[in-house]
This record gives C-alpha cells, sequence and structure tokens, in this order.
C-alpha cells in the first residue's frame, strides 16, 4: 500500500513540474496574467506534491520507540501545509491581476495560451483521478489534499481557457485579470475546506458517527461471550483509526479466557475496519463502572450457569 501511494504522489510531481515549465513560459509569451497565475498555481501544486510524496512515506512507517502510536498524522500536518500553500497561490494571484488592472493588458499570441489549458485540463483530469481513486482506497489525506489540488487546477484551466478565447473572440483584454480573480476565489474556498479536514484530526476529533455505529455493529457480532461494553474511543492519525474500548465479560472466565476473548474482539474489529489499531480493555460484568461510564450496549448473559461455568 505504501509503493502504491508513493508511486502516485511521484507521478504527481513529474506532472506538474512539466505543466509548471509550461505554463509560465506561454503566460511570459502570451502576456496574460490569468495563463501566468495558471503557472504559479502549478508551482504551488508541484511544491505541494513533494511534500505529499514524501508524507506519504514518513506516514506508513511502523510504529518505534519515539512514536508509540505510528506516524500517520505526518499526512494532516501535509495536508495542512498544502491547504496554506493553496492560500498563498490565491493571494499572490489577485496582486497581480490588480496590478494588471492598474496598469494594463497587452496580449498576443493568445493560441499558445489556449493550447496550454487545454493540455493543462487533460492531464490534471488524469492524474487527480488516480490520486483521489488511491486515497479513497488508501485513507490518505495527503493524497486526497494532492488530489484537491489537481481538481481545481482542472477548473482554473478551463476558467482560463474560456477568458482566452472570449478575449480572442471580443478583443477585451480587461476579462484576462478579472478571470484570474475568480480563479483565485475558486482556489481560496478550496483551501478552507483542506485546513478543516486537515486539522480535525490533529485536534483528535472522534470518528464520524457513521463509523461508530459500524464499531457498534461489529461488537454485537464479535464473541458471545461479550456481555456489554462502554467507554469507547475513537481518532484518526493519518489514514488509521485508533479505538480503545471497554468490555464487560462473564466473572468466571479466566485470565487466559479472557485475554484470547479480548484478541478476538481486536481482530474482529480490524477486519470490519481496515487499517485500525484497536485496544481492549476487560471488565467482569457486575462491574457496570460509575456514571459517566455505563455501558453503551448490554447483551443479555446466557442463563445456564452450568454452561457458563464450562467456559
Amino acid at each position: 500500500m505504501s509503493k502504491e501511494k508513493s508511486r502516485v504522489a511521484l507521478l504527481s510531481v513529474v506532472s506538474n513540474s512539466a505543466l509548471v515549465v509550461l505554463k509560465v513560459v506561454v503566460g511570459f509569451v502570451t502576456g496574460s496574467v490569468s495563463v501566468f497565475a495558471e503557472g504559479l498555481h502549478s508551482a504551488f501544486d508541484l511544491i505541494a506534491a513533494v511534500i505529499a510524496f514524501f508524507s506519504v512515506r514518513i506516514a506508513d512507517r511502523p510504529a518505534d520507540e519515539g512514536h508509540p502510536y505510528g506516524h500517520g498524522k505526518v499526512e494532516n500536518l501535509s495536508g495542512l501545509a498544502e491547504a496554506l500553500l493553496i492560500s498563498a497561490a490565491a493571494v499572490f494571484i489577485v496582486k497581480e491581476a490588480l496590478g494588471k488592472m492598474k496598469f494594463g493588458v497587452k496580449m498576443e499570441h493568445l493560441e499558445w495560451g489556449l493550447a496550454i489549458m487545454a493540455l493543462s485540463t487533460v492531464v490534471n483530469i488524469v492524474v487527480s483521478t488516480l490520486l483521489f481513486r488511491t486515497a479513497k482506497r488508501t485513507d490518505s489525506i495527503a493524497l486526497r489534499a494532492d488530489a484537491e489540488h489537481l481538481r481545481t487546477d482542472v477548473f482554473t484551466s478551463l476558467g482560463v481557457f474560456a477568458g482566452l478565447g472570449l478575449i480572442k473572440l471580443t478583443g477585451f483584454e480587461i476579462l484576462d485579470p478579472l478571470v484570474a480573480i475568480a480563479v483565485s476565489g475558486l482556489i481560496f474556498f478550496i483551501s478552507i475546506q483542506l485546513i478543516w479536514e486537515a486539522t480535525t484530526p490533529l485536534l483528535d476529533s472522534a470518528l464520524p458517527k457513521a463509523d461508530q455505529e459500524k464499531i457498534e455493529s461489529l461488537l454485537k457480532q464479535c464473541d458471545s461471550r461479550v456481555v456489554g461494553w462502554h467507554r469507547i474511543r475513537s481518532r484518526k492519525s493519518g489514514s488509521w483509526t485508533l479505538i480503545d474500548l471497554h468490555i464487560q465479560v462473564m466473572s468466571n472466565l479466566t485470565v487466559r479466557e479472557a485475554h484470547e476473548l479480548s484478541k478476538n474482539v481486536e481482530e474482529c474489529i480490524r477486519k470490519g475496519m481496515p487499517r485500525s489499531q484497536v485496544l481492549v480493555h476487560i471488565e467482569p460484568e457486575e462491574n457496570a463502572a460509575t456514571e459517566d461510564l455505563r455501558p453503551s450496549h448490554k447483551r443479555v448473559a446466557p442463563t445456564n450457569t452450568e454452561d457458563n461455568r464450562e467456559r
């Protein structure tokens, strides 16, 4: 899985490198601030792609003495850095566009700009689709952020293409900086979404309600000797899910049996929720604990005491 993420991240680095060079050159040749802004946008995307490439390699390293919970949150930090880069790109584009509006716009060789925007759109559709698929399969926030970058490039490239086409048809060159400002607005909006998505796991927020309900559902299927559970806690660390909980078991189980039972429950949840780390605490059935630790579910224990003793 780590190799798969690295390969896709590297593809993003290569494609962005090529597009940065082409857009910047064409931006200077045509005199188009929107094309140049797109080159700058791709330059930030390139930096973000490099960050994503290294972060997914680090995030999949196993836990060690200094990082007993693993390195998953490197992906969240990467996603945050990428989002901030997008915001910076949006601000710079607005600055350049306002300068063009103030001092005037003179453009030529618009067909070059149209060609590079069309090429950029096709390349970014292909690469972003691969990134989104891999991000969904591996639950990688870093690849998701990189994919969002390239998806914004698709929309912004189409916007610039449309703007250049209108300029070529009408001769209204003032449309160029206006298109650039519109592009920056879209970029900034997406950066805010990414910042929220990247920072939420850093605050150890609980999993979404649907995932919490899935944990409950898995517990009901795991082992009939589990008679109740409570204090289920969950959080994300990069593409990893961390879960710990208390289960109540019949008090006549031996230490060995209780230990094996806890391992069965952990394995059951891991199978139902891949890329999860699960820790189970055992309690005797009668230990319902205090008010703040009330069981969230209670299974009816078998009534045959003779069968219980055999277990």
